[in-house]
């Protein structure tokens, strides 16, 4: 992504002016007027962010889709959606689309979000979609060319990053692009997570439906941990560090889930991973769902004048001689979330539409290039991995 583009992006996410209403319009209809959306996906981030479009920007949800009826059901009744715009199964996220709305909120698996997307965009209408956006390097390079086709018809495309919209994560990337740290020199990079409490399957649940209901424990759907959940701290990374590294060395594994009801997942529990960048920057990246003991989002980034210390839903600072203390707790992950849905609200009634899937995508990749490395117990360049075309398959019915 261009600097001029990342500036305006990171402006927009601040979603502090951009809520002033301005005398424009948008697509026909006053500036002020009711933004009408859609939500791909009634599972539980779905139902969790969906709320805070009404509440926060005054957009109205008109339309639901999913493949599984009890959950289309349930967030149907919460949201007061008439069930003639209540869309299910396979086919569901397409009628949505196609159906009278300003924009569609794409909250199901990774695995899906490609030809969601796709979908949204060829139908006319913005886009707001749950990191990551892709599980694949097929899939990312897709997302490049549906985000294109967005920016070419005027209509925003948002992939929702929550700590890029936050104030004090922004004043920390400006500090460290202006030199307050001296050239970054080394970056701690991790996320240790506890494992997931409860398998959200019952029994005698069809296996696709299961793994749908526990994608992020599911290689194919998720993209494993490192892609799915990981990507957090990695776009830190890669937005402090002002790019992506060159090449991956990785290892990894998966250890016994016994009786967890996670039995027939297959994503790794833990993952550590020597990132290279480019003017000698290394990165050490390091993930787990081993133990509850434990549990923190970091990102540390040093250099000989000093280190930018930053925890998401946490402590955000740097020491040194140029020391800053810019948030003793920042509440990232819902203050993000209602950030961007903001920016990406007003971006839509002020016809100026943001896109920050450059910035999404290559964090993905880097995400993918640890997983492809750890998975080798090896090193992967980005070029190698670029040149892969990896593209994952998953065979199920969409249907309950």
């Amino acid at each position: 992504m261009a600097e001029k583009d990342r500036r305006d992006f990171l402006r927009a996410a601040g979603a502090g002016g951009l809520l002033l209403v301005k005398p424009e319009t948008a697509f026909g209809s006053q500036a002020n007027s009711t933004v009408e959306i859609g939500i791909v996906g009634c599972g539980g981030r779905g139902n969790w962010i969906g709320p805070f479009f009404p509440e926060f920007t005054g957009a109205r949800i008109v339309a639901l889709a999913d493949v599984i009826k009890a959950n289309l059901d349930k967030t149907r009744e919460k949201f007061n959606v008439g069930d003639s715009r209540a869309y299910h199964g396979p086919e569901a996220f397409r009628e949505l689309a196609n159906s009278r709305l300003d924009a569609v909120i794409i909250e199901t698996p990774t695995y899906f979000h490609p030809e969601q997307a796709w979908a949204a965009v060829n139908a006319g209408k913005h886009v707001f979609m749950a990191k990551p956006a892709a599980v694949d390097v097929w899939g990312c390079n897709d997302v490049l060319k549906s985000a294109a086709a967005a920016r070419a018809k005027n209509l925003s495309y948002l992939v929702d990053f929550q700590t890029r919209a936050q104030p004090v994560y922004q004043e920390t990337a400006q500090r460290i692009h202006r030199g307050d740290l001296g050239a970054p020199v080394f970056a701690q990079v991790y996320y240790y997570a506890g494992r997931p409490s409860k398998d959200k399957g019952t029994p005698g649940m069809d296996p696709g439906q299961r793994r749908i209901m526990n994608f992020y424990m599911d290689k194919v759907l998720g993209g494993d941990i490192i892609v799915e959940q990981n990507i957090h701290v990695i776009d830190v990374a890669n937005w402090f560090l002002r790019g992506h590294p060159t090449k991956a060395t990785g290892t990894g594994g998966r250890t016994d889930w016994t009786g967890t009801g996670y039995e027939g997942s297959d994503a790794w529990d833990h993952f550590l991973v020597h990132y290279d960048y480019p003017n000698n920057v290394h990165a050490d990246f390091s993930s787990h769902q081993l133990t509850n003991a434990f549990g923190d989002l970091c990102v540390r980034v040093f250099g000989l004048n000093g280190m930018a210390d930053t925890h998401y839903g946490g402590l955000v600072r740097i020491a040194g001689p140029n020391a800053w203390m810019g948030a003793e707790k920042d509440p990232t992950f819902r203050e993000g979330a209602i950030n961007n849905v903001k920016a990406f609200i007003a971006a839509i009634r002020e016809n100026k539409p943001v896109n920050n899937a450059e910035t999404a995508v290559e964090s993905n990749l880097t995400a993918i290039l640890g997983r492809m490395a750890a998975y080798k117990h090896g090193t992967v360049t980005w070029d190698e991995m670029m040149a892969s075309g990896e593209r994952w398959t998953a065979d199920l019915k969409l249907r309950w």
